[in-house]
């Protein structure tokens, strides 16, 4: 493995995670459904829960976990488009609306946490001594999580956009119903949420 290229994406997903944090907190004054407030509460809870993991993965690296590099700072950009956009939408007065900017808005930020939790389980396959069982560690501890708040997201993004839309929506989403963290799981609750309509 190119370690260089390994410790950047550890920064980069701390960077990542907490943006999450500030994500989920503009998020949850989005919500106006009780049961996805209660889910992003829940979420915004792991996700300071994932950046702590993170320092702890970044301290096992010998990585100072203040280090500011260029691919952080473009992470730090983005997460702060998506606060700025929720914000933008909450300022609307339309309350619907801004709770499906800020579906919108996780479900990109998820996608993102997903595919770097991805690439550091690949990390720690191939890691080896104490920094990559801190990494293994990591990756077990909060797969299943980062699985939840992607599918669970995106199925209440779909199902919000359905309601606005004037038809019959599923609320909340088979995904949350199912417990779904995997992409298969997924496309199966999707499907039963057309087959339910």
């Amino acid at each position: 493995m190119k370690q260089e290229q390994v410790n950047d994406l550890i920064l980069q997903s701390l960077e990542h995670e907490m943006g999450g944090v500030k994500v989920y907190q503009t998020a949850v004054l989005c919500a106006v459904n009780r049961d996805l407030k209660e889910e992003w509460e829940k979420y915004l809870e792991q996700t300071k829960k994932h950046v702590q993991i993170l320092t702890t993965v970044c301290e096992a690296f010998g990585l100072d976990p203040n280090q500011d590099v260029p691919s952080r700072r473009i992470v730090r950009t983005v997460g702060e488009a998506l606060v700025k956009a929720m914000t933008l939408a909450k300022a609307t007065g339309k309350p619907e609306a801004a709770e499906i900017v800020a579906c919108e808005a996780v479900v990109l930020a998820e996608i993102k946490d997903h595919a770097d939790w991805e690439l550091l389980k690949k990390c720690a396959e191939q890691a080896t001594g104490p920094s990559g069982k801190a990494l293994k560690a990591a990756c077990e501890e909060v797969e299943d999580e980062e699985d939840e708040h992607l599918y669970h997201t995106k199925g209440w993004c779909r199902e919000l956009w359905i309601q606005s839309l004037g038809m019959k929506a599923v609320l909340p989403p088979p995904e949350e119903e199912h417990h779904v963290k995997t992409a298969i799981g997924a496309a199966r609750a999707e499907k039963e949420s057309q087959r339910t309509r």
